[in-house]
C-alpha cells in the first residue's frame, strides 16, 4: 500500500521510510512563522527553555494583524518582536502584508516542506504542495528552540473536483460549497487533498483560497499536489532547494469525495457559521452596511480585479461602506500599475494599507450592533468583526462587489 502526499512529507521529516495514519512522530520543521498576535507569547515561552533559536534563517516573523500599531500595547509588542529578531539574528522580518500572502511571495512555502505557523490559517501554504499547519504559541516556542515538533499523522480525505467553473463562480464558492457539505467538523484533524481538473485549472491564488479554508472544516492541513503552475509561481521566489511530493496511486484514503463544478452557483455562508452555506440567489432582501474585500483568503490581485470588472464605471451604493485591503505590498503595487486601485477608489471604495484589515474586527471596519457585512474573509463567527449583534456573510470577491453595488446580498451574475 502506498502513501499519501502528507504521509510522505511526515515520513521524510521524521527520518522514516514509512508512517501510518494515527502514528505520532517527531518531525523536523523546515520553516516556522509567527505574527504580531502570536509571537509575543511564543517569545516569552521560548525564553524559559532556551537562549538561542535553532536556525534563524528558517524563522519568519510578520507584522500584519495590527500593523501599523493601533494602540500603545500593540506598539510594545511590535518593539518586542523587533528586539527579539535582532537579538537572535532573524533577518526574515516583514511588515508588508498578511502573513499567509507574504510568506509564499517571499519563497518560504515550498513543495515537500513541513511548515508550522502560529496561526490557524497556516494551511494556506498547502496550495504549493507542502504540509503546513497551525500550532499554538507554546508549541511554537518548542519549535523555535529545537526545530522539531510532534505530529499525529492525519488520515487524508481526497476531494476530486471535476468540470469547469462558470462565469463569476470562483474557488471561494467551491470551498464554501464543500464546507457546507462536509460540515465545520467533518474533517477534524484530517488532511484534505484537492485533486482533479477543477483544481488544476485554478490559479495558485485560487488554490490558496481553497487550502486557507481547510481549517474551517476542522482539517489539520489542506494540500494541492504541485504541478507546472506551482513551479511557475515559485520561479525566482524559492529561497531553498525543494523536492516535489505526490500521493502514490495506491495510497489509502479515509474517504473520497467528488464534486462537479459545472453546475455550481455563487455561494454564501450565512451567520453565524462557515458551514451555514446556501446559494446567494436563495437569499432575498438582506441589506448590507459594509462590504469587505481582502484578507488572507481573497486579497490578491485576481480578487481585486474581479471586483473591478463588476464595479467599473459604477458607484457603490450610498448606504454601503466598501473596504478594500490588498493582501500584500506586492499585491498593492501590481494593482496600482494595473489601474485597479484607481477604479476601486473611483467607485467609492476605501482602500487600506496591506494588512489583515477588517477580518478580525479590531483594527478597521469594526461592525456596530445590528450591522450586516458581506466579507471575502474566512470566518463569520458571532463577534468576529466587532459587535456580537452584527451579522457576517462570507462570499466571493465577485459577490462582495455586486452586493456593494446593489446595497444588498446579490448574485454577481445579475449585475
Amino acid at each position: 500500500m502506498g502513501m499519501t502526499l502528507v504521509q510522505k512529507i511526515l515520513a521524510r521529516k521524521a527520518g522514516r521510510r514509512r508512517v501510518e495514519a494515527g502514528e505520532i512522530v517527531e518531525a523536523k520543521v523546515d520553516v516556522v512563522m509567527m505574527h504580531d498576535l502570536t509571537a509575543p507569547m511564543a517569545i516569552e515561552s521560548f525564553k524559559h527553555i532556551s537562549d538561542r533559536v535553532w536556525d534563524p534563517k528558517r524563522i519568519v516573523m510578520i507584522l500584519d494583524h495590527q500593523m501599523p500599531a493601533d494602540s500603545i500595547d500593540i506598539a510594545k509588542d511590535h518593539a518586542m518582536m523587533r528586539e527579539f529578531a535582532t537579538e537572535q539574528g532573524i533577518e526574515n522580518f516583514f511588515s508588508e502584508g498578511v502573513c499567509h500572502q507574504v510568506l509564499p511571495e517571499k519563497g518560504f512555502a515550498l513543495p515537500g516542506f513541513l511548515i508550522a505557523g502560529a496561526d490557524s490559517h497556516t494551511c494556506t501554504y498547502g496550495a504549493l504542495g507542502c504540509f503546513a499547519t497551525g500550532v499554538g504559541s507554546t508549541d511554537m516556542a518548542a519549535v523555535l528552540a529545537s526545530g522539531k515538533l510532534w505530529f499525529r499523522v492525519p488520515e487524508t480525505i481526497k476531494v476530486e473536483l471535476r468540470g469547469k467553473l462558470k462565469r463569476r463562480v470562483t474557488p471561494k464558492d467551491v470551498i464554501l460549497h464543500i464546507i457546507g457539505d462536509i460540515g465545520v467538523d467533518g474533517a477534524t484533524y484530517d488532511a484534505v487533498e484537492f485533486v482533479g481538473k477543477g483544481v488544476r485549472d485554478m490559479s495558485v491564488g485560487g488554490r490558496m483560497t481553497m487550502c486557507n479554508m481547510g481549517v474551517e472544516m476542522g482539517a489539520k492541513t489542506a494540500v494541492v499536489p504541485p504541478d507546472v503552475k506551482t513551479r511557475r509561481y515559485l520561479r525566482g521566489r524559492a529561497r531553498m532547494p525543494f523536492e516535489e511530493v505526490r500521493s502514490d496511486p495506491d495510497a489509502e484514503y479515509k474517504e473520497e469525495r467528488v464534486y462537479d463544478l459545472s453546475g455550481l452557483e455563487p455561494q454564501v455562508a450565512c451567520p453565524h457559521s462557515v458551514g451555514n452555506v446556501r446559494p446567494v440567489r436563495e437569499i432575498q432582501n438582506v441589506e448590507i452596511d459594509q462590504a469587505f474585500l481582502g484578507s488572507c483568503t481573497n486579497g490578491r490581485v485576481e480578487d481585486l480585479a474581479e471586483a473591478v470588472r463588476i464595479l467599473k464605471g459604477k458607484k457603490i451604493h450610498p448606504d454601503v461602506r466598501m473596504i478594500v485591503v490588498p493582501a500584500s505590498r506586492e499585491t498593492y503595487l501590481q494593482a496600482l500599475k494595473l489601474g485597479i486601485i484607481e477604479r476601486l477608489v473611483d467607485a467609492g471604495a476605501i482602500v487600506g494599507a496591506p494588512n489583515c484589515g477588517a477580518c478580525m474586527g479590531s483594527y478597521i471596519g469594526v461592525l456596530g450592533p445590528g450591522e450586516v457585512c458581506v466579507s471575502s474573509s474566512n470566518r463569520n463567527f458571532k463577534g468576529r468583526m466587532g459587535s456580537p449583534e452584527a451579522e457576517i456573510y462570507l462570499a466571493s470577491p465577485a459577490t462582495v462587489a455586486a452586493s456593494a453595488l446593489r446595497g444588498e446580498l446579490t448574485d454577481p451574475r445579475d449585475v
